[in-house]
């Protein structure tokens, strides 16, 4: 019997063995005509890419090229402990890590990171996904707003937050079709080493707002004052939660967000997003997190990103 079980399990081996061998002639085989297969593509659908200009050669969703993609690192400048924003030389001379913003009126989430900021190919990346809709971006930016994820699970403990989107407004889900920060959301917890749960219908936005570009500080926190609410508080209560979105600019919205959160009995919030425009920054570009710019206003996509 012993011996019948040492010829089956050879035959098996063997047999496993000649398939793989013939896996690896047939992707040997196939692997020119796949390039010529990519070729007639890039003839018969012309296609360039949407953040430098240059023609795309490969079967792709995402609408940019290789190049591209690899130039989008993580930000690597001095920023505040709280609000991530970029600290200027005389501020780090303080030795607090702090901004004149979080030192002069700290916001109510506990702590925000982002990937990158919010320029080129990130920006360009973004408002693909919002403004026009390609929708397979959600990937690459769930992948980004992972790494911000994980730098605050660093030092979260043991905890395992909710990740609650920021909302949009009904009528501009309505008009996009889709809650950008949901699609990156759902994206980013596919790429997590730890699971968290995402929960969409946590938060809602019970107004519409207007833009927050060109408001004072004191506007942009009356723009957006009980804007949002909790509709489920029993869900989040004794909870720590995780805001997420694409873009955070001023921190006024994800704030309030943070505020109302609180109330409702969530112990911690941090923010995480998947871009951060810099104080300084050109806020006519980059709009608030939620902001909901009007169409009109919004900057298209274009090779000069």
């Amino acid at each position: 019997m012993e011996l019948l079980e040492v010829v089956f399990s050879s035959c098996e081996t063997l047999t496993r063995t000649r398939r793989d061998l013939r896996a690896r002639q047939r992707a040997v085989a196939f692997a020119p005509f796949q390039v010529l297969l990519q070729s007639i593509f890039s003839v018969l659908f012309p296609s360039d890419c949407r953040l430098c200009g240059t023609s795309l050669d490969n079967i792709s969703r995402i609408p940019a090229c290789e190049d591209c993609l690899a130039e989008i690192v993580p930000a690597r400048v001095p920023q505040c402990v709280i609000c991530g924003d970029r600290l200027a030389s005389a501020q780090l001379l303080r030795g607090d890590g702090l901004c004149a913003n979080c030192r002069d009126c700290a916001p109510e989430f506990d702590r925000a990171a982002s990937f990158g900021e919010y320029r080129e190919g990130v920006r360009g990346l973004i408002q693909l996904l919002k403004y026009e809709s390609v929708t397979p971006v959600a990937g690459p930016l769930g992948g980004m707003l992972a790494q911000a994820i994980t730098e605050l699970l660093a030092g979260c403990a043991d905890a395992t937050p909710l990740l609650v989107p920021v909302p949009l407004h009904k009528s501009r889900r309505r008009s996009r079709g889709f809650n950008q920060s949901e699609l990156i959301a759902r994206a980013a917890a596919q790429r997590l080493s730890q699971r968290l749960e995402v929960a969409c219908g946590a938060l809602v936005r019970r107004r519409d707002t207007v833009s927050q570009v060109g408001l004072t500080r004191e506007e942009r926190i009356a723009n957006v004052r009980d804007a949002f609410r909790v509709a489920d508080v029993a869900g989040v209560r004794g909870r720590d939660v995780m805001l997420v979105d694409d873009v955070m600019t001023t921190g006024t919205t994800l704030s309030e967000c943070a505020r109302i959160l609180k109330q409702a009995g969530v112990r911690r919030v941090w923010a995480a997003t998947v871009a951060r425009a810099y104080d300084g920054a050109d806020l006519r570009l980059a709009g608030d997190s939620t902001s909901e710019e009007k169409e009109a206003a919004e900057v298209p996509v274009s090779a000069s990103v």
